[in-house]
């Protein structure tokens, strides 16, 4: 897999000695047509890696702020094929930046594993992390991906221990995303000393990329993160930024792009 998008940016960063900007947005939210327009402006102002959250009724992982974001999503019509046309027309204009999936595997069993994976290959999606599927389940998705080239992306957190952590390497490619802390998407990180210890404890034993995301909620903590991790994923806060638009009815897109740029310098510093 050595040619796929996600390992070609990585090498590329790490050349450059800098640490991936990883972006979150929720598919649809608040509409098809807003969110492609955010997606395809994001890499012009330094978004490395753009990961989308495939919106679903019950996400257990995620704070208030994405799951309001998905009820948003799925009240503006979103779907698991709406989210895969979404990175279609994302990708008729940009097949550089590399794409990631993000939710519950319940939508996938829905539409029926195979033809998920084709169309998500079919599509341009480079990886698939699936919040609620341990690796203890997830032989028949890791197999499926493998054989289509798709990345699959794990989950790794305060509590992990070393011996797990080389059952979750066994079938992980592309990155693997710490978890810095044990709560919801959004929670406020408090000890920034505490994060970098468990993360260069488990960075030992990895060998792809690894990267930090949940509560990662001002430029200033991204740029702390940025001067040891492989990369940084900001989410809820860009996400609240379309929330603020929707109820201010201001500007969406140059409130979340202001605040993307911002990211952007404070990680790039």
């Amino acid at each position: 897999m050595n040619n796929n998008r996600i390992n070609i940016c990585f090498s590329k960063l790490k050349k450059e000695n800098k640490s991936a900007f990883i972006a979150f947005l929720t598919a649809c939210d608040p509409s098809f047509s807003m969110s492609l327009k955010l997606l395809k402006a994001m890499p012009k102002v330094g978004v490395d890696i753009i990961e989308i959250g495939m919106p679903f009724s019950d996400p257990m992982a995620d704070g208030p702020v994405i799951q309001r974001s998905y009820i948003r999503a799925l009240k503006s019509g979103a779907s698991l094929i709406k989210t895969l046309n979404l990175v279609k027309n994302f990708r008729s204009t940009n097949n550089i930046t590399p794409v990631v999936l993000m939710g519950y595997y319940n939508p996938i069993l829905q539409m029926g594993l195979k033809k998920f994976i084709n169309k998500a290959k079919a599509s341009g999606v480079d990886g698939i992390l699936i919040v609620d599927l341990p690796p203890e389940v997830s032989n028949e998705l890791s197999l499926e991906l493998s054989a289509s080239k798709i990345d699959m992306i794990r989950l790794a957190s305060p509590t992990t221990t070393l011996e797990r952590m080389h059952s979750i390497l066994k079938s992980s490619s592309g990155f693997i995303y710490y978890v810095s802390i044990t709560g919801v998407t959004g929670s406020k990180i408090n000890k920034i000393l505490s994060i970098k210890k468990k993360y260069m404890y488990l960075k030992k034993l990895i060998n792809i990329p690894f990267v930090i995301g949940f509560g990662i909620n001002s430029p200033k903590k991204a740029h702390e993160i940025s001067r040891y991790a492989d990369g940084i994923v900001v989410g809820s806060d860009l996400i609240k930024e379309i929330e603020k638009g929707i109820e201010n009815s201001s500007n969406i897109f140059n409130n979340v792009m202001s605040l993307v740029k911002k990211y952007s310098k404070a990680i790039n510093k």
